[in-house]
């Protein structure tokens, strides 16, 4: 089997493309079930992500936040929404490899895959002009050390968001 097939049957398998019987390619359709389903799944795993990257949320990497949070206003202001999804999944994953849970981290990656290939087209529907206001909360939770803070943002962030594509 070549690479290239491999990998298309591996995103199959993980649930970001679709392959029917005769072998075409293609990105699943989100219903709006499917992006509740989706929004719940990163409100499990994301908060707890990020809930056990605060005790190791230096300086640092709340200066990186911030400077990622920056592109994806930029993003926002220049209506990429190429741009905008790849800084805001940078801006979660930053945040989420100081968890330090490699196995968590995978499976958030997978719902990640699952969202990608519709999230362009879904975008464009939201004619979005601000940046997400939870970005803010989550940077400010962390250089406060507050928990319960940090856990409301990031979920209110990632299912706002998803939430807002449901039509």
């Amino acid at each position: 089997m070549t690479p290239a097939r491999e990998a298309v049957r591996r995103l199959a398998a993980e649930g970001a493309l679709s392959m029917s019987n005769s072998g075409r390619i293609s990105t699943p359709l989100l219903s709006n079930e499917r992006i509740e389903e989706l929004a719940a799944l990163r409100a499990l795993i994301e908060v707890e992500l990020a809930s056990r990257a605060l005790p190791r949320a230096h300086l640092a990497l709340i200066e990186r936040l911030q400077n990622i949070n920056a592109k994806v206003g930029e993003a926002v202001a220049h209506r990429d929404a190429v741009s905008y999804i790849r800084t805001n999944l940078e801006f979660h994953r930053a945040l989420y490899l100081r968890a330090q849970a490699p196995a968590m981290l995978a499976m958030a990656e997978t719902v990640w895959l699952q969202m990608g290939p519709t999230m362009r087209a879904l975008y464009g529907r939201l004619r979005r002009t601000d940046p997400p206001q939870y970005h803010k909360l989550i940077i400010a939770a962390l250089r406060a050390g507050d928990e319960p803070g940090l856990r409301l943002a990031v979920r209110s962030d990632v299912t706002q968001g998803l939430r807002m594509l449901a039509t």
